[in-house]
């Protein structure tokens, strides 16, 4: 049960090990934490039936681009509204800052133009923009681990561990049929069963087995754990937007995709060189981030903007009261 708007222990701890594995079955999940099987399926399917907490799958992060409104006065959420509903929007949130909402677009380069000189001036209450190119991630919310569960309980669950998300985009591939329906099916409910995505693609439950392990080893496909950081206890959002020499951007990055606090972030173009989405406990935590943090002695200016909304997390619009 909610406690205070957020979730209890056991399922904060669920979460966890959701983070590891999404596609672990609850009685592996429960050895890993030590709890009682019947406890732990009924408080994890309580948490996937509300809608609070979705493990979805998505394939391997895609060049996109970082979009950062200036709107009218009290406009905010009318713009970050209309880059939500479009379909290539990943994450949109409304920040307090010198950018009124800040979003993620699935954009890669020969669309560019098209979307920054045609379409990115039709947006309602527009003052004024700014668009970056992504040109690798640091982290997305399917490498984040915030600390919920401990080292051992961490190890037991791992089972395949993606390739590093700092990496290259390298040449884009093209995606077989049969892998493209596991991905389809997966896209909204990465914990479909063997025989349900049997069924939905028409391979036999053991070719989807190897599928899936296949994709998921090779960086194909990436399971995340959606779920608003406040029902973690994470109730200190904030876009922290961070500049260095050219020569330091893989060591901050590095440093960057270390840090628990840091949901997700990627080295763009522009006069920043990494933008990253932080989610922590209070106030004085992201006081220390910006302050005492070991990455802060190749920064020459890291700015924050708080997070005061977010419309939508990773591809799935939010609940009313994140807004």
């Amino acid at each position: 049960m909610h406690v205070g708007g957020t979730l209890t222990g056991l399922e904060r701890r669920i979460v966890g090990a959701l983070q590891v594995d999404g596609r672990a079955s609850w009685p592996r999940i429960a050895a890993a934490l030590g709890e009682p099987d019947g406890v732990v399926e009924r408080h994890g399917t309580e948490l996937l039936a509300g809608g609070s907490v979705r493990v979805t799958g998505a394939a391997a992060p895609s060049a996109g681009a970082i979009v950062a409104l200036r709107c009218e006065p009290g406009k905010e959420r009318i713009g970050a509204l209309a880059l939500a509903n479009r379909r290539d929007t990943r994450n949109a949130h409304v920040l307090a800052g010198p950018y009124g909402c800040l979003a993620e677009i699935d954009c890669d380069p020969a669309r560019l133009a098209a979307f920054t000189l045609d379409e990115l001036p039709l947006l309602p209450a527009l003052a004024g923009s700014g668009v970056w190119t992504v040109l690798r991630y640091v982290r997305t919310s399917a490498h984040w681990r915030p600390g919920l569960i401990g080292d051992a309980e961490h190890d037991a669950l791992v089972d395949v561990e993606p390739p590093p998300e700092y990496a290259p985009f390298g040449e884009a591939k093209d995606v077989n049929r049969p892998d493209a329906l596991l991905l389809a099916a997966l896209a909204h409910d990465g914990r479909r069963d063997v025989d349900e995505l049997a069924g939905v693609t028409g391979l036999s439950a053991s070719a989807v087995r190897r599928r899936v392990e296949r994709l998921r080893r090779e960086g194909g496909l990436r399971l995340r754990v959606v779920v608003d950081p406040a029902l973690l206890g994470f109730t200190v959002r904030a876009v922290v937007s961070v500049r260095c020499a050219p020569r330091d951007v893989p060591a901050v990055a590095t440093a960057l995709s270390r840090e628990p606090s840091v949901r997700h972030a990627a080295c763009v173009t522009g006069d920043r060189q990494i933008v990253a989405e932080v989610a922590l406990p209070t106030v004085d935590a992201l006081h220390d981030l910006l302050t005492s943090a070991a990455w802060l002695d190749r920064v020459t200016e890291a700015e924050a903007s708080p997070v005061v909304g977010t419309l939508k997390r990773d591809g799935l619009f939010t609940l009313a009261s994140e807004h």
